[in-house]
């Protein structure tokens, strides 16, 4: 007798640095992108939809932390033999957009765009392979004005993505909502770094991006941790080991003292923070551009000191095309580690690799992913917020009824859905309490013969149930049900779900 085959069964499971995402978290990053979309708007940008994918050589050899191009993107040969990759960022499809279309343009070109981006590396916490950016830039526009409007800008957008989750059902955290934090530094001070190290020939390419990756890691690392990187190397907790940039002991402390120059501790006297920075690369060349550049861009904001902007010459940025003004933001340590939420700088090299004449360019790009990690909405990928008003579907031949109930709801602005699960009433409670509804609505043969529905709140129900002791007592009291006529339905469904509201908003159950 032979042996039965063994059907196969793929085992269901999600590709290492991937994720699926559900209800809350959806809603929450829909509600953060049309805020900061707003904010781009007001200025003057408008939205740009490019593809997900790219030909490979027009995305070009500028991925974070690699060192041979197309690294760090998936990529397909189509049928045409040409290679495509997804695109890892919005800045090199714009950079293929404006190059295409650039007769046609006007100039200075001001666009936004939203989207998936794709990076073939190594995922960690809050760092995944796919993930949602928003982008503005400004292209054709020179230093500095651009650059202080973009700062202006991208504060203002993060101020009011995060601050919508303030009243937000959301959101997770609790506490005050912290403003944005712009941390603004440019690559003209770190090449008049180099200038003082003697690291600015042609020959100490490989050197100088070692440096530029160290410094990069400051925040991160700390002055102990960089100081390894740019000397010897680092093993890092797994025993991964670092080769590191081999200066000498003088060039390192220098480097660190850079670093050191600006931070928290001086965010608010940014004329102090470029003098400390002067002392350092004052002399040099490009050191000396680097810091007009700067002095430019906190002389054309309004109200600098209030808007949470300032200098800070850590702030290197991880991609090589940056030219001039490089910016990052966080939004404060109570959310945990996660780093950076967003950043940007200018790029006057890239569209140039397309037209062959150097186009200046600069742009920021938020991480809302990360923002929302900052906000905890990927805790639990099925965690419900307030879910929507459930209609009891608990008569044959009622499902017309039923459903013109949910209309009406919806038509006041109200989450409603009729259960069409076909089970019982003892599940389909079972089904709200699952979906986090706040409110049942229960229309049987009784109800409709009086011309009434009832009317559950279903939170307030689970919360008696928990200091009723007994049968008797919860048929007594009822308190979290009552009976309306029909035609005062969705006045007394607006009623508990605003009274809940109130509770919620003095931090009661």
């Amino acid at each position: 007798m032979s042996k039965k085959e063994k059907t196969f069964r793929p085992k269901a499971r999600t590709p290492r640095g991937f994720r699926d995402r559900f209800g809350p978290e959806i809603a929450a990053e829909r509600e953060m992108l049309e805020r900061i979309s707003a904010v781009y708007e007001s200025f003057g940008f408008d939205p740009l939809e490019t593809p997900a994918f790219e030909y490979t050589d027009a995305l070009g050899k500028f991925l974070p932390d690699i060192d041979r191009p197309n690294q760090g993107v998936f990529s397909l040969q189509d049928d045409d033999e040409q290679w495509m990759s997804l695109r890892y960022d919005l800045t090199a499809p714009l950079a293929r957009y404006v190059a295409e279309h650039y007769d046609a343009l006007a100039k200075p070109f001001r666009r936004y765009a939203v989207g998936p981006v794709w990076r073939n590396e190594k995922p960690g916490p809050g760092r995944f392979r796919q993930f949602t950016q928003c982008d503005a830039d400004t292209v054709g526009a020179p230093a500095p004005n651009a650059d202080a409007e973009m700062c202006m800008m991208f504060g203002e957008a993060l101020n009011a993505a995060i601050g919508a989750m303030d009243s937000s059902p959301y959101r997770a955290t609790s506490g005050p909502t912290p403003k944005a934090k712009i941390r603004v530094s440019t690559r003209k001070i770190v090449d008049g770094l180099f200038e003082t190290i003697s690291l600015a020939g042609e020959n100490d390419l490989a050197t100088r991006t070692a440096v530029m990756r160290s410094m990069d890691k400051f925040d991160r690392l700390g002055e102990g941790g960089v100081r390894l990187l740019l000397g010897p190397g680092r093993k890092d907790e797994s025993g991964d080991f670092t080769a590191g940039a081999r200066l000498a002991d003088r060039d390192i402390d220098l480097v660190i003292a850079f670093l050191n120059s600006s931070g928290d501790e001086v965010s608010g006297d940014p004329a102090g923070s470029l003098e400390r920075a002067a002392q350092i690369v004052g002399a040099s060349s490009a050191g000396e551009i680097g810091l007009k550049e700067l002095h430019g861009i906190k002389n054309a904001i309004p109200d600098f000191d209030a808007r949470g902007i300032h200098f800070d010459c850590a702030i290197i940025r991880g991609l090589e095309y940056y030219t001039g003004p490089v910016f990052e933001a966080e939004i404060g340590s109570q959310f945990g580690s996660l780093g950076s939420v967003g950043g940007g700088g200018r790029y006057d090299g890239l569209v140039e690799r397309f037209k062959g004449v150097e186009v200046p360019a600069v742009g920021v790009s938020i991480g809302i992913s990360r923002l929302l990690a900052a906000f905890e909405f990927a805790t639990d990928p099925l965690r419900m917020a307030q879910g929507p008003v459930v209609i009891l579907a608990l008569e044959d031949g009622q499902m017309a009824a039923y459903q013109t109930m949910a209309a009406e709801l919806r038509a006041a602005g109200i989450r409603a859905e009729v259960y069409v699960g076909g089970s019982g009433m003892k599940a389909q409670m079972k089904y709200a309490d699952k979906r986090g509804s706040p409110v049942a609505v229960i229309c049987g043969g009784d109800e409709r013969a009086r011309g009434e529905v009832t009317i559950k709140d279903l939170r307030l129900g689970a919360e008696l149930s928990k200091s009723i002791e007994d049968n008797a007592e919860w048929r007594e009291a009822q308190p979290a049900q009552i009976s309306v006529p029909r035609e005062k339905l969705v006045e007394e469904t607006r009623r508990v779900l605003a009274r809940r509201q109130t509770a919620k908003s003095r931090g009661q159950t």
